[in-house]
Order: C-alpha cells, then structure tokens, then sequence
C-alpha cells in the first residue's frame, strides 16, 4: 500500500474546488481538482486515483504541484509551438513585395504565385517552405491569392482604342 497522500495547502475545502472545476473550461483541470476533492474528503489515494480516471502515482504528481501552485498549477500546460520560419520585419517585407508585383525582367512571371513567392522567399530569406505555408501566410498578412487578370507589360492603350474602333459591331 502506498504513502498517504499529504495535502498541504489549506486554502480551499472540498466544495471549493468542486465550485472551482464546475466554472473550469480546462477538462484536465477538473479532472485533478475533483481528484485533489476525493482526498481532501477522505478517501484513499487509490480510489481518489480510480474515480478521476488516472494513476495513484499521477495523483500523487497532480498532488504535489497542487501544493507548490495551488490551483493554477492544475491547469493544462500549452508548448508556445514552432518557431516561425521569418521574422515580423520580413513578413512585412514579403507584404510588400506582394503587394509591388513581380517585376517581369528579373521574376521572369508577370503575377505572383504561391510557387513563385515560395521560390522568392527562398532566394531572399533563404527559407524553404511549401506552396500552401505562402498561402497560409497570405491570409495571415491579410492578402489573398485570387488576382485580377494580368496584363501585358507592353501593352498599347492607343492600339486598343483604335483597335475597337475599327471592329464592326453586327
């Protein structure tokens, strides 16, 4: 049979934290308040362990952080994620490079696609990534993919006028 199970801070009853795991949105959270709840009434680590669906020595874990953190330290631990691949300033920079154009004697392409940026995010900024993080990206930085129709760079106004009219109309 394993140790008892000693609960040294004092702060808050049985009920209490039954009150504290109603208004939790944290499901591990209450799962540990209510099991923390079976010990402070009395009942054996085992059984506390069993009725809260985990293991004596998890209980006994969840016990020992309740004691240094109260009941802040019950609460789920979240990992801050990857790194993000650019900084805010060269996000900013691949804003305005969307929002420029391609110049078409350097890019070579007369509209940017997500192939295209993800070619020019790694020429510039020496970072490889799918197509579908540029995306990701765009919508994030507030842009969107869909375009209007390109144009010819050397495309004659003067020409279409003329163009349009001389065309017959039936």
């Amino acid at each position: 049979m394993g140790q008892a199970i000693i609960i040294t801070r004092t702060k808050h009853t049985a009920a209490a934290l039954r009150e504290v795991a109603a208004k939790s949105d944290d499901g591990a959270q209450v799962r540990r308040l209510l099991a923390i709840a079976l010990i402070l009434e009395g009942r054996s680590r085992t059984e506390a362990a069993e009725q809260s669906g985990m293991d004596r020595q998890t209980l006994r874990d969840w016990v020992h952080r309740y004691n240094a953190a109260g009941i802040p330290g019950l609460a789920s631990r979240h990992g801050t994620g990857r790194e993000a691949f650019l900084t805010e300033a060269q996000m900013n920079e691949l804003k305005q490079i969307v929002i420029k154009g391609p110049d078409p004697k350097t890019a070579k392409v007369v509209r940017w696609r997500c192939v295209d940026l993800r070619d020019e995010v790694k020429r510039r900024f020496g970072v490889r990534v799918n197509e579908r993080t540029i995306g990701k990206w765009l919508r994030k930085l507030g842009l969107t993919r869909l375009q209007p129709r390109p144009f010819h760079p050397k495309k004659d106004a003067a020409a279409q006028e003329a163009f349009k009219k001389t065309l017959a109309v039936a």
